[in-house]
């Protein structure tokens, strides 16, 4: 395991990156947390700050697909903006359960699912993980 790659990788994807791997642990955090207090509400902030972060960032990395050209993985990052939209949408309203499915459905389709693709041979994540460098 060597950051090597991500460390020589444009701004963007480091920026991506490391948003990413924060969403990543914060998320484990909220859900394995208790709920509804003080601490997940900030905390959730925070979460979602860092997921805005990631989905825009996105738009930034085209450089598989030539500059300007979006992939699936792009979708799901303009899904992840509507859900975490209506996420909070959801929990202003004082609909709770809707509110969690939300959340939980950005943090596995948003993280887990697309972070998922980038240990993909090719790509810059395979590298720090796998590669040998």
């Amino acid at each position: 395991m060597s950051l090597t790659p991500l460390l020589a990788a444009p701004a963007v994807v480091q920026v991506h990156a490391f948003a990413a791997l924060a969403a990543l642990g914060l998320g484990v955090v909220q859900l394995a947390g208790v709920k509804g207090g003080t601490a997940h509400r900030w905390l959730g902030w925070g979460w979602v700050v860092l997921m805005s972060l990631v989905a825009l960032t996105s738009a930034g990395i085209t450089v598989r697909n030539g500059p300007g050209h979006y992939s699936f993985i792009h979708g799901i990052s303009a899904g992840v903006m509507l859900l975490l939209t209506l996420a909070i949408w959801r929990i202003r309203r004082g609909d709770i359960r809707r509110h969690a499915r939300a959340m939980t459905g950005v943090f596995i389709g948003g993280l887990i699912i697309a972070g998922g693709f980038t240990l993909l041979p090719g790509r810059i994540m395979h590298e720090v993980i796998f590669g040998l460098g």
